[in-house]
């Protein structure tokens, strides 16, 4: 029977000092919750049940689309924010993880071995623990002569000798579904917060003679919940490091990787070098031996193979094979360079196909444009694709020429091989293999400067 989850994502967290639950923050793009959903599904969880309450209209939408929601109404403790899951998972008997939707860093491996480790031992419950260097805070192990666990005592309750304990509560837990809730029906509230403990479970299934064990994890970091910003940071810092150390174990090189940031989802092709100060956020897909960096973000961006990506901001864009990129491109949404094109420096394109080969190599903005193979754009020149109301579109053939500071006036249709003559404002269609000019006719006026001067005496 697949084990399943619930993921306890209710909690407040006021020391974040925002509008938006705790859960909800990000960490490399990605909201804490999901970290915690997506790790138990590759843990191998069947169904996840996610346990909302406040400000929960902000939470659902990041979990409703693959987990069963179940509504805390009251903030009376964990105990009780599992025991409203009893008719979710009516009629389960089998392995059921609870896990905190504010630790980002838990791995599935850990998940995993927290069900292997119940079944195994048909425990009542497994917790995971740790053991802290500074175990201020965390719930303490208590163990009896024989090493098993006895209890867990929350900071606020502990005794002086308690509270000297080094080995603490994650938070993270894999209990036998039906042991579970016939222990939270002997659940009370009679501590120091008057709230009803999950901790609590651990000491009732072991009276009522069922074991409970503990299995300790390697890497207390795994377990770090976040309740303000500063540990937000230090999350964000342990994650950025163990997906960095993963890339580069796969053949991809950074010259510093404290100063690359990946988010999870990233894939990244072998012999690929990432300059610092480079973020690979969303969806992005970056090919083999191509170099990003330095000072680039590239979100939902797909990179192809051989390509250079200097000081560009991009954003669900596609850039094939052999394509450069920058120093200081904006690809917004819809950009898409063909094979070896070029946006170049201070260049901006929007929702636009820059065809094969073809080149805007600086100062220009091309805005939801269909370009040909082999274009040259000149310095300066710009799709002009909005009229204040609407967007129109420009098309450039093949081979075509735009002389520099050139504005295309869109709806307009520049023919194949033809030439734009720089300075022109091109407001009709231009013929394949012609050559257009809109000029002014040039004034120049003899003595302007000594008249001007004779006329303020």
């Amino acid at each position: 029977m697949e084990p399943r989850a619930i993921v306890l994502a209710a909690g407040a967290g006021t020391r974040m000092k925002s509008k938006k639950p705790k859960v909800a923050h990000e960490l490399l793009g990605k909201p804490l919750v999901r970290w915690v959903v997506d790790a138990a599904r590759v843990a191998g969880i069947g169904e996840v049940v996610s346990v909302v309450g406040h400000e929960r209209e902000q939470v659902i939408p990041l979990v409703e689309a693959d987990t069963q929601i179940v509504v805390q109404h009251e903030r009376k403790g964990t105990a009780d924010a599992v025991a409203v899951c009893r008719d979710a998972v009516a009629g389960f008997d089998g392995s059921l993880v609870v896990l905190s939707g504010d630790c980002p860093l838990i791995t599935p491996e850990t998940i995993h071995a927290l069900v292997e480790e119940r079944e195994r031992s048909n425990a009542a419950v497994v917790v995971l623990t740790m053991n802290m260097d500074d175990p201020f805070g965390y719930g303490r192990i208590v163990r009896d002569e024989a090493g098993s666990v006895e209890r867990i005592v929350e900071q606020k309750d502990c005794s002086p000798e308690e509270a000297a304990i080094a080995e603490c509560n994650s938070g993270f837990y894999c209990f036998d579904a039906q042991a579970l809730f016939s222990a939270l029906e002997q659940v009370g509230s009679d501590n120091a917060q008057n709230e009803f403990y999950l901790t609590d479970v651990l000491e009732i299934c072991r009276k009522a003679g069922r074991l409970v064990s503990a299995l300790v994890t390697e890497d207390p970091a795994e377990c770090l919940g976040i309740n303000s910003r500063i540990q937000l940071a230090q999350a964000t810092k342990f994650m950025q490091r163990r997906i960095n150390a993963r890339h580069m174990a796969e053949g991809v090189t950074m010259v510093d990787p404290d100063l690359v940031w990946i988010g999870p989802d990233v894939a990244i092709g072998r012999d690929v070098v990432i300059e610092p100060l480079t973020f690979l956020l969303g969806a992005t897909v970056v090919g083999e031996d191509s170099v990003v960096g330095p000072n680039s973000r590239l979100t939902d961006t797909v990179v192809g193979e051989g390509c250079t990506i200097d000081e560009t901001v991009a954003v669900e864009a596609a850039i094939d094979d052999g394509a450069i990129c920058g120093p200081r491109a904006y690809l917004r949404p819809g950009a898409h360079l063909c094979e070896g094109a070029k946006a170049g420096t201070h260049v901006e394109i929007k929702k636009s196909t820059i065809g094969k080969g073809s080149k805007v190599p600086h100062l220009s903005y091309i805005g939801d444009t269909e370009m040909g193979e082999g274009v040259n754009i000149g310095a300066g020149s710009i799709t002009c694709n909005y009229d204040g109301a609407n967007k129109h579109k420009t098309t450039i053939g093949d081979g075509v020429f735009v002389g520099s500071d050139t504005m295309l006036v869109a709806p307009v249709r520049i023919g194949e091989d033809a030439t734009i003559g720089a300075g022109s404002v091109i407001t009709k269609d231009v013929s394949p293999g012609s050559l257009a000019l809109e000029r002014s006719k040039q004034v120049e006026i003899a003595d302007w400067k000594s008249r001007q001067t004779a006329a303020k005496r």
